[in-house]
């Protein structure tokens, strides 16, 4: 399969995984390898990347010499909020920039601030960042995002930790066709079936968190998204037979039956 490619660098994965909630460290070391993923989404304001040289760090558990970090905005409600955590986390990785933009509209839904997001995404793209942004599932926004200069459109398939899976693949649709950049749904998996209908509308990856770290058994979760991923990918580009509504055919030849 033709790898994922985003702001000009191939990844052979099309899952890409964050780094919170898990139980410590040891355990987030071991599901981001079960997953197979490349690319891993770490909070600024909530996860130790060297703030304090005290305590562990994400760093020594999933070295930045194997993964390619996604720093992101996780917690902010302002774009002048996202910009100044994004401007600390290049200095912070050493100049790093692919980064994923997140601006939140309330505390309750995590539903995105989609004004705020377009005016810190014009800001961080003019600084020299290369932007990957969560948006809702408007076609609309995804349109104007790309047009700013963002590398990758992530839109939610339903609220962020819900867990309810994609409840617009309409929408969805709608991105996919006319977005040239990657679309990578972002929020709201919550099983392995759910990555594989991501990636059979022709979604170009799937990022997740809960759906791994909230499983009974993360290890094993991680292990189930990554096969989830890799066959939705496959039936995608196998190109699925018509739906055939009230008409059924079989599925073997009719010609020479006995007694025909």
């Amino acid at each position: 399969m033709n790898p994922l490619v985003i702001a000009g660098k191939s990844y052979n994965s099309r899952l890409l995984v964050g780094t919170g909630k898990y139980q410590d460290f040891e355990q987030t070391r071991q599901a981001i390898e079960a997953s197979g993923a490349e690319i891993v989404t770490v909070a600024i304001r909530r996860t130790n990347i060297g703030q304090d040289p005290k305590q562990p760090s994400l760093l020594d558990a999933v070295p930045p010499s194997k993964y390619t970090y996604l720093p992101n905005t996780a917690g902010c409600y302002t774009a002048d909020d996202a910009i100044r955590t994004l401007r600390l986390a290049r200095e912070m990785l050493d100049g790093h920039d692919l980064v994923k933009l997140e601006v939140l509209g309330d505390p309750d839904t995590l539903y995105p601030n989609v004004s705020e997001t377009l005016k810190a995404a014009e800001v961080l793209v003019k600084d020299g960042f290369k932007v990957m942004v969560y948006t809702s599932d408007d076609p609309i926004m995804a349109k104007q995002l790309e047009e700013t200069g963002c590398v990758a459109i992530m839109p939610l398939a339903s609220l962020i930790g819900s867990g309810m899976g994609i409840l617009n693949p309409w929408n969805l649709q709608i991105i996919i066709d006319r977005i040239q950049v990657p679309v990578i749904v972002d929020a709201g998996v919550g099983t392995a079936s759910d990555a594989t209908i991501a990636m059979e509308l022709g979604c170009d990856a799937v990022l997740m968190n809960t759906a791994i770290a909230g499983a009974q058994n993360p290890v094993l979760m991680a292990s189930a998204m990554k096969k989830a991923v890799e066959a939705g990918r496959e039936a995608f580009l196998a190109g699925r037979m018509p739906k055939k509504v009230y008409q059924a055919s079989p599925s073997s030849p009719a010609g020479g039956m006995i007694g025909s």
